[in-house]
């Protein structure tokens, strides 16, 4: 994915402080708008537990769904979480652009997110971090994400700015800043900025409001899908100056590339590794791309890179669709997307296997 240009940074008056939104709720009272018919009552304790953000691959995990039907295939989900744990991925991420989760209802992505955590909790691997996608349009809804995903067993929320009636936001990101801070406020689990202009419109969250939103004690990280390495250097450099102890495994604001073609830029750049898609198929060359770079062999690192860069072109140009072709094609499952997203053709499906073939051969000698 190509860079972008740094969006400008922001000038003006921002909204002062933090912790003074509207929506900040100390409690989810039961006939609250806000609350959802997700009960937690009967929940184990490890739904709950503390998981850490550390340094890593994460992987924003497909949704998965049956055949003639478009239900949730709730068992095709486990298996593939509980593939992706095994192979040594830091965390899971539901509820992304490659869990089409604007194809999902309220109590879907519940149940997507709910499951993913069983799964993990049932195989052994209760430690492993959950981050929900939680953006919406509106603050209150984002807010009402935010608190389905805890319920569900999700321990970070991923969040998009809005950008609908973004031509009305008031000038300098103000718009932008109350939004995030409001939605810090109200969240029961710490916030992830999701800074991807492709599927907003546009809209470019410059590093300087980046910085700015990283002060929020409850917005402990950011993804960078933005591509913008520059940016991405600038965020790292000022938030690891800004903590308050310096700990490389365990850093207070986590830094992410979002796409897996410039893994080894990102960690160059200051980063914590990605949280990119393209880890659904092969999770191994993604983590071995980094282990290499963080050993000190560039040379490995970077042919390991090259490989991964070329599939993830085929995944950037194809897709959810091609990526699940690219599933079904290697892995024998994956399915087809949610409608109307069209079903891939036969002479797709062929062009994304083949796209994909030396990323699969590579993984399988790991």
């Amino acid at each position: 994915m190509a860079p972008h240009n740094d969006a400008p940074s922001p000038s003006g008056s921002f909204v002062s402080g933090f912790n003074r939104s509207p929506y900040r709720l100390t409690a989810m009272e039961p006939h609250s708008p806000l609350s959802s018919s997700c009960s937690t009552a009967s929940e184990p304790s490890d739904f709950h537990m503390t998981r850490p953000l550390v340094p890593g691959v994460y992987v924003p995990t497909m949704c998965f769904f049956e055949e003639g039907t478009e239900d949730v295939d709730t068992d095709t989900i486990a298996r593939h979480a509980v593939r992706l744990a095994r192979a040594g991925v830091t965390g899971l991420a539901t509820q992304g652009s490659n869990g089409e989760a604007v194809h999902l209802t309220h109590s879907e992505r519940r149940l997507v997110t709910s499951t993913t955590r069983k799964a993990l909790n049932d195989a052994g691997f209760s430690h492993m971090p959950i981050i929900v996608g939680c953006g919406s349009q509106s603050t209150r809804e984002t807010i009402q994400y935010c608190r389905e995903g805890w319920e569900a067993g999700g321990d970070y929320a991923l969040v998009l700015p809005p950008s609908y009636y973004a031509s009305l936001f008031a000038p300098a990101s103000e718009t932008v800043l109350a939004y995030f801070t409001a939605v810090a406020d109200a969240s029961p689990i710490p916030i992830i900025i999701y800074n991807y202009p492709g599927a907003v419109g546009g809209l470019d969250l410059s590093s300087d409001l980046v910085i700015q939103l990283s002060q929020h004690p409850n917005i402990v990280g950011v993804k960078l899908t933005c591509g913008n390495t520059g940016k991405l250097n600038r965020v790292a450099a000022a938030t690891r100056k800004m903590a308050k102890t310096h700990n490389p495994g365990h850093p207070e604001f986590l830094v992410l590339a979002g796409s897996a073609d410039f893994s080894i830029q990102s960690l160059v750049a200051g980063g914590h590794g990605i949280l990119a898609g393209l880890a659904n198929i092969a999770p191994k060359a993604c983590i071995r791309t980094i282990e290499l770079y963080n050993q000190g062999k560039l040379a490995d690192a970077q042919a390991m890179q090259e490989t991964v860069s070329q599939g993830d072109w085929t995944a950037i140009q194809g897709g959810v669709v091609g990526v699940k072709s690219g599933l079904q094609g290697w892995m024998g499952y994956g399915g087809n997307p949610r409608s109307p997203l069209p079903a891939p053709t036969a002479e797709q499906a062929t062009r994304w296997k083949e796209g994909f073939r030396d990323l699969v051969l590579l993984e399988k000698s790991l």
